[in-house]
């Protein structure tokens, strides 16, 4: 199943992003789940305003599970985070 994960940053959490950044890319690299896709989310002045991923997960209690144990997560840096299974209609500019 895939999930997509919107997770919004607090104000003024850059820094703490900032610390944190080296476990989060270590803890998406170790595969708990696979990352389809995934980046930061900008702001109208183009700084970063929080995180969209995209994953693979055998199901809703796994999704959740990978979303509490990010670096990030834990670290408190988003002001909310709302995860919904995803169901992929386009991909590369093509209809499946």
């Amino acid at each position: 199943m895939k999930f997509a994960l919107l997770l919004k940053d607090k104000p003024g959490s850059q820094s703490l992003r900032d610390a944190n950044r080296a476990a989060h890319i270590k803890f998406v690299d170790e595969g708990q789940v696979k990352v389809l896709s995934g980046g930061p989310l900008l702001g109208a002045d183009g700084g970063v305003a929080g995180s969209l991923i995209v994953i693979e997960a055998d199901d809703w209690q796994q999704a959740q599970a990978f979303a509490a144990a990010d670096p990030y997560q834990k670290a408190g840096i988003f002001e909310s985070s709302q995860i919904c299974e995803y169901k992929e209609l386009i991909k590369d500019g093509k209809r499946g």
